[in-house]
């Protein structure tokens, strides 16, 4: 299971603020919580580094998101998220250090970013009945530019070549499955750019990277074979405080995937079913992330979200996503 960027906007972080001044996001994640847990993995994309305290949180355009928001990742059943993002390194090194931290307190595997080059460099590695599935992790840039001199290494930039030689050490290592994370594309854009194009052509051909998860766009991309293997070209947000008042419609919507994988020794794993759950930020209900299928079925889910507004979030993300039907394609949950 994959889910879109974690951005956490000045508002966000204060909805989820209690009144002992301590932060608490279960309640944003908890309607998805339990399609997040099913999965046997679910990785999400931290897009914002995480303040070592909580005494310098700060929103767009320099982020610092408060501690506990590894804590809500964990408990909606995320196993590790991909973090290398045009914001990893927005408070620098120390960000990219306060930020595994926390995923490290609470059991959150990474990838994307390193406090050394070796870390840097490894793939979040996942286990799931006997199966190793590898996430790597790489980003297009930086909002500050070019990567520190003293540590070019600090976050993984995209480079086809790079990505394929990865995923060829990650297999040599024992990975049955390889999943490239990669930050691209041009915001509230929803059709996927030549770039992108591109570089998935490139990777893709190789053979060595069954599955492509694209982040940044802020809005649902599409999902489609390229060189006969899947990519998901963009989530879109998981949550943020975007809308159309700043953005785009679409910058409130979201998609979940689960790909259903059948792995054999000595094969290619078999993408057997790609399953995508459209999402809507309920701003209005206090930024919770909620199943728009779902919610249309079961009201209780809906919050403060219209049935109008859940339609049509339901329909614009459902033509982008699924605008090249595949048979293995579906969605989690048709509105009545």
């Amino acid at each position: 299971m994959f889910a879109g960027d974690v951005l956490i906007h000045g508002p966000v972080a204060r909805a989820a603020q209690q009144a002992d001044g301590t932060y608490d996001f279960r309640p944003l994640f908890e309607p998805v919580a339990p399609i997040v847990s099913a999965a046997d993995v679910a990785i999400c994309h931290m897009e914002t580094p995480i303040a070592e305290d909580d005494q310098d949180i700060s929103g767009y355009p320099v982020f610092s998101a408060p501690r506990r928001v590894a804590d809500g990742i964990a408990a909606a059943g995320f196993d590790g998220c991909s973090t290398a993002s045009n914001h990893s390194l927005d408070r620098g090194l120390p960000g990219i250090a306060s930020t595994l931290a926390a995923f490290d307190a609470v059991g959150l595997k990474h990838a994307g970013t390193g406090r050394s080059e070796p870390e840097a460099e490894a793939p979040a590695v996942y286990v799931a009945d006997g199966v190793r599935i590898a996430n790597l992790s790489y980003a297009y840039g930086s909002n500050l530019g070019p990567l520190p001199g003293a540590a070019p290494w600090s976050m993984n930039l995209i480079d086809p070549g790079r990505v394929i030689s990865d995923a060829r050490a990650a297999r040599r290592r024992g990975a049955a499955v390889v999943v490239a994370s990669l930050h691209w594309g041009v915001e509230y854009h929803p059709d996927a750019t030549s770039s992108q194009e591109v570089v998935a052509q490139s990777i893709m051909v190789s053979g060595a990277v069954d599955l492509i998860v694209g982040h940044h766009a802020h809005v649902p991309q599409g999902i489609r074979k390229v060189a006969g293997r899947w990519v998901v070209f963009g989530l879109g947000n998981f949550v943020s405080n975007q809308s159309p008042t700043c953005c785009a419609p679409a910058s409130q919507d979201g998609v979940m995937v689960r790909v259903d994988l059948a792995v054999s020794p000595g094969s290619p794993a078999d993408i057997e079913g790609v399953v995508y759950t459209p999402l809507r930020v309920d701003r209005a209900g206090g930024y919770r992330v909620v199943p728009v299928g779902e919610a249309l079925r079961d009201p209780g889910l809906a919050g403060a979200l219209d049935p109008n507004e859940l339609r049509s979030s339901y329909v614009r993300t459902v033509a982008v996503v699924a605008a090249a039907p595949d048979p293995l394609l579906r969605t989690s949950a048709t509105p009545p």
